[in-house]
């Protein structure tokens, strides 16, 4: 208890150390490093906080696209995949990219390298997010405030550098510092081993977008799991508490004040239900609230409420949950993630470790959900889950990993690159037509983008690719 309250402590003081520092290269007309003096520990809390925050602006965008989520409202531009502008994702990314740049900058100069191999990590993590939505981006441009209309870098060219800052940040940590982390970091408060195993992990996580690429190596993402982490102990998370609500808990709470949000797509409810997938899985309850009558009910995306008009009607996320209580965690990546990538990068060449690594990976979030052992078991054991080494497919895979994943950003480069081939996965109603009948594959370049850079935001649609998607 005492942590949280020096932890809100530290994020009070820092609004207003750090107001005029985190400003994205698009203010370039002030100084964006101002004040000079801000520390690097200050820096690392606004960093990990923001880097929580960040996973949970994107989980909130693409949470619609992967049908975790769906619009009470007909024909709401979130379900039906309009070319809507993400300025305030946008610029937020680039904010903590900002603060990035200058806190490598000051670990470089302080022989910090602990705090170098963080801030490496975090700025792959952040431009990874970026890059995974929007494709090409400024990026080496766009921190030396010397233009106000950096050129944008090529996406596949990003991915280069995101590996690169992984490499060198996990270099750095296991190397020499002058300065040790502490309480200042909210992810692993100062445990390197930790952020170690994170830079693996991640490094997994990228690399598994690259299958189908012909720089993509099976035998490296394993490497990389081999080396990330062991445990649930082991999760990239940022907790929060009572000063600081959980963003998820805030969404429940504000559709409990019919500040409507937060409502279960029809989709993911019969994936859990045993409408689309032969068995009832333990974890819904504990993912989503019910009707008022006790039933799980969801919305379908693009429709609306239909129907059921009334508040109560639909589920949708509640408080009080794992995903929604005020003090629960925003997790940016997990043991369970990283098993289903495991399982994935090992299924063409090691099929029975792949096996176990899915089965693993449904008993870690299944524990992280604390799902009575019972439960979990009799899940576990059902054919159409435990279906054999020779039955099991990638299609399997995916399946439990969008479930794991809930609500998570990852999910939807998962959807793209697995062709939103899940179980029951229809397009929504009243679809925006320009998509020809398909589903997005990428996010619109924002309206402060095309107003103070248009003549070098590329020209795109909703249905080009990212380039780990093109085949």
């Amino acid at each position: 208890m005492k942590l949280k309250y020096k932890i809100s402590n530290i994020l009070g003081a820092l609004v207003i150390l750090l107001a005029s520092s985190c400003e994205s290269y698009l203010d370039v007309n002030e100084n964006p490093n101002n004040p000079q003096d801000a520390p690097i520990s200050g820096l690392m809390t606004h960093v990990t906080y923001q880097s929580a925050l960040n996973t949970y602006r994107v989980g909130s965008i693409t949470s619609n696209y992967v049908q975790y989520l769906a619009s009470p409202n007909p024909a709401s531009s979130s379900d039906t995949m309009e070319p809507v502008s993400y300025s305030s994702t946008w610029f937020n990314l680039y904010n903590a990219m900002t603060d990035l740049y200058v806190m490598i900058d000051k670990a470089e100069e302080s022989g910090a390298g602990h705090y170098l191999g963080a801030s490496q990590i975090l700025m792959a993590l952040n431009l990874g997010m970026g890059v995974d939505i929007f494709g090409d981006m400024p990026f080496s441009e766009s921190f030396n405030f010397e233009t106000v209309t950096p050129a944008y870098d090529d996406d596949a060219a990003l991915y280069d550098q995101i590996l690169s800052y992984l490499d060198e940040g996990i270099q750095n940590l296991e190397g020499e510092t002058t300065i040790s982390i502490g309480a200042d970091d909210f992810i692993f408060e100062g445990d390197v081993d930790k952020w170690i195993a994170f830079g693996n992990m991640l490094k997994a996580r990228y690399m598994i977008h690259l299958k189908g690429d012909a720089g993509y190596n099976a035998a490296e993402v394993l490497s990389a799991v081999d080396n990330g982490f062991a445990s649930n102990d082991d999760d990239a998370k940022v907790n929060f508490f009572e000063q600081d609500f959980n963003p998820w808990a805030s969404v429940a709470r504000n559709n409990a004040n019919l500040l409507l949000g937060g409502w279960i797509s029809e989709q993911f409810i019969q994936a859990l239900d045993g409408t689309s997938y032969p068995i009832f899985d333990p974890r819904l309850p504990l993912m989503v609230g019910t009707t008022d009558e006790g039933e799980f009910v969801g919305t379908v995306n693009g429709a609306g409420r239909g129907d059921a008009p009334e508040q109560g009607a639909r589920s949708t996320l509640v408080e009080g949950q794992y995903y929604t209580t005020i003090t629960s965690p925003v997790l940016i990546g997990t043991y369970a993630e990283q098993k289903f990538i495991e399982a994935e990068a090992a299924f063409d060449t090691d099929k029975a470790r792949s096996y176990q690594a899915y089965l693993d990976g449904i008993r870690a979030h299944m524990t992280m959900l604390s799902v009575p052992e019972a439960d979990m078991n009799a899940y576990l054991a059902d054919p159409s889950v435990s279906m054999g080494e020779a039955a099991f497919s990638l299609s399997d895979i995916f399946k439990e990993k969008w479930v794991a994943l809930f609500l998570h950003p990852e999910t939807w480069n998962d959807a793209r690159r697995f062709d939103y081939a899940y179980e029951g996965m229809d397009l929504p109603v009243n679809l925006n037509p320009d998509l020809n009948g398909q589903f997005i594959r990428r996010l619109a370049y924002p309206d402060s983008e095309l107003s103070r850079n248009g003549n070098n935001v590329p020209e795109v649609n909703l249905l080009d690719r990212i380039f780990w998607n093109a085949n």
